[in-house]
């Protein structure tokens, strides 16, 4: 517990304090952000402002880890260094394709196709990795079963060892995939992506210090409840370093945003928090849990099908929102940025909550 506690304060300790320091330094490097010409007329101000953030949010997550584990003298876990490989892997994707933005001054970076491949490396390493590193009984950080809260009863390794592992692979690479990107187009708005960042990975601080209270290797009564997670206590710990991270630089990326996380810090994030939903077994749960992702990654896929839709029936083109994703639609409605800030927040707080509730509910009852 104290581990805990002290990773995150350590985190945000760095993030709050240090922040500065890299704003002054990234206006020096003219790592400024690039603003595209069809975005909200008002989002023109925010053009050169400081962007690449998620460089202090990853260097503050990893301080704080390795501070809160070694000031108890414990060992880094096999478990926590993968999510750490996840923030740090697609973070330097996300890093490669600010570069090429803030250098070229444009507002496309990496071409599609090259970001995919490298999502796709960093997801196939970490899945391999994955199935490593048994411990004591047996557990791999990983497991080939699909889960919601705990294992159902789907197997990838039913349709035998090579295809078992290849379908783990691709299983993996979409869920990375898709919380990395989900909370790359929510990071929009001056502190939209950071905050429900903090809530979503919030959860997962919460969700595995349960699941080291009632893991199978110490509850003797009601097996049935008990779950078999590998290293959730130090799950919990990088989650907290996280959100503590987050927490601290949310003091200067909230509006007017001094400083924002570029793709570094959301393809980063992202990739933690998938990588935390399925070493806790949760994978499906992040559903709920990254509800708010959901819905600003759904309201882009409908409005893309639905223009390609309309303008091969009828030759012109329709769309359901004034402009994707979501965030925006509502800022051209005439809502005030912070409005739809703190209004997504909250759909997001109940999406997680909700996820929490739900896990409780089958913790207590099994």
């Amino acid at each position: 517990m104290r581990a805990i506690l002290l990773a995150g304060a350590v985190a945000m300790a760095f993030t709050l304090l240090v922040t500065p320091g890299f704003i002054w330094l990234f206006r020096r490097l003219k790592w400024g952000q690039f603003i595209r010409e069809d975005g909200p007329q008002s989002h023109k101000t925010k053009h050169g402002t400081p962007t690449m953030g998620g460089v202090v949010i990853i260097f503050a997550v990893v301080i704080g880890y390795f501070v809160g584990k070694l000031a108890n003298f414990e060992t880094p876990t096999i478990s926590a260094l993968l999510v750490l490989f996840m923030l740090v892997g697609l973070g330097l994707v996300g890093f490669i394709d600010d570069f090429i933005k803030t250098h070229k001054q444009r507002s496309l970076g990496l071409t599609g196709w090259a970001k995919i491949a490298l999502q796709g490396v960093v997801a196939t390493v970490f899945a391999v990795l994955a199935l490593q590193f048994p411990n004591e009984r047996n557990l791999t950080p990983a497991s080939t079963k699909i889960s919601f809260t705990r294992d159902l009863p789907i197997d990838l390794m039913m349709f035998g060892s090579i295809i078992g592992v290849g379908l783990f692979v691709l299983w993996i690479y979409f869920l990375v995939a898709g919380t990395s990107n989900g909370v790359n187009i929510a990071d929009g708005l001056d502190g939209l992506a950071t905050g429900s960042s903090i809530m979503a990975i919030g959860a997962y601080a919460i969700i595995g210090f349960w699941q080291f209270n009632q893991s199978c290797a110490t509850v003797i009564e009601n097996v049935a409840s008990c779950y078999e997670v590998r290293d959730p206590l130090d799950l919990a710990v990088v989650a907290s370093a996280l959100v503590g991270a987050l927490a601290g630089f949310l003091w200067w990326n909230t509006a007017p945003a001094q400083i924002f996380m570029g793709d570094t810090g959301s393809l980063g994030l992202g990739g933690a928090l998938a990588s935390l939903a399925i070493l806790s077994r949760t994978e499906l749960l992040l559903v709920l849990i990254g509800g708010i992702f959901v819905i600003v990654t759904g309201s882009v896929i409908i409005q893309r099908a639905f223009f390609k839709i309309t303008k091969w029936r009828t030759g012109t083109g329709r769309r359901v929102f004034l402009m994707s994703p979501l965030h925006h639609h509502f800022e051209l409605k005439g809502w005030a940025q912070i409005t739809v800030v703190v209004r997504f927040w909250i759909i997001g707080g109940l999406s997680v909550l909700t996820g929490i509730g739900i896990f409780y509910i089958n913790w207590i009852y099994g």
